[in-house]
């Protein structure tokens, strides 16, 4: 059985993030299409994952540089090493990825960028070869759902924003096809909008689910 993983990083639930609206009606269109597809939801402000802190960064560079068993490791780094694996292991397992997510400070939420840091390991999910990076998630397809208050778009903030623009890199460089972004921009500069700009946003995702759903990655 085929497999979609539909990961959001918005804390204010369904009735409040538009984002998420967005994401369901993706999600409803796909199941719609693909009702032998089985869909797991990931909300990253539940889960428990390791951060990048010292120990974590210490364990990667003794199993992953010098070649030190897992076991051999102290108990705190092996422990944080453990669960980014597991994460890594379980993300692999899939063969669709939706990820929902707003724009903060010009990126996207922190959790997410913990998530996509636990995905990076060396020898399960890419590798470093003779010609280069080497992602093994190939195969796969994704696509990115993308709520902004400002416009980036055009005007003076074109450029600045980075969330999806690391997204794409990050997942790209794993080996996963990606499809364009959906984009619901300008909340905040047209309110009397928002209706507006969700129903076009909420059309985009069905074209969008439709088209994944009746796609292999390239």
């Amino acid at each position: 059985m085929k497999k979609l993983l539909y990961i959001t990083a918005n804390p204010k639930g369904l009735e409040k993030s538009k984002g998420l609206q967005i994401g369901e009606t993706f999600i409803e269109t796909f199941q719609a299409e693909r009702p032998d597809v089985e869909v797991t939801r990931l909300d990253l402000f539940t889960i428990d994952m390791p951060a990048m802190d010292a120990e974590l960064v210490s364990a990667r560079a003794k199993v992953g540089g010098y070649g030190v068993p897992i076991d051999q490791l102290e108990e705190g780094e092996r422990d944080k090493l453990t669960k980014m694996h597991a994460l890594a292991e379980d993300f692999k397992r899939y063969d669709y990825y939706v990820f929902v997510s707003p724009v903060w400070n010009l990126g996207s939420p922190a959790v997410l960028k913990a998530y996509l840091d636990n995905l990076f390991v060396h020898g399960k999910t890419f590798a470093f070869t003779p010609d280069g990076p080497k992602g093994y998630l190939t195969g796969k397809k994704g696509i990115h759902i993308q709520t902004r208050g400002g416009i980036y778009d055009h005007g003076p903030m074109k450029g600045l924003e980075s969330g999806d623009r690391y997204l794409q890199i990050a997942l790209n460089f794993l080996g996963i096809s990606m499809m364009d972004t959906i984009v619901a921009e300008g909340f905040d500069h047209f309110p009397k909008q928002i209706p507006e700009i969700v129903a076009k946003a909420k059309a985009n995702a069905i074209s969008a689910a439709k088209e994944m759903a009746h796609s292999t990655a390239e």
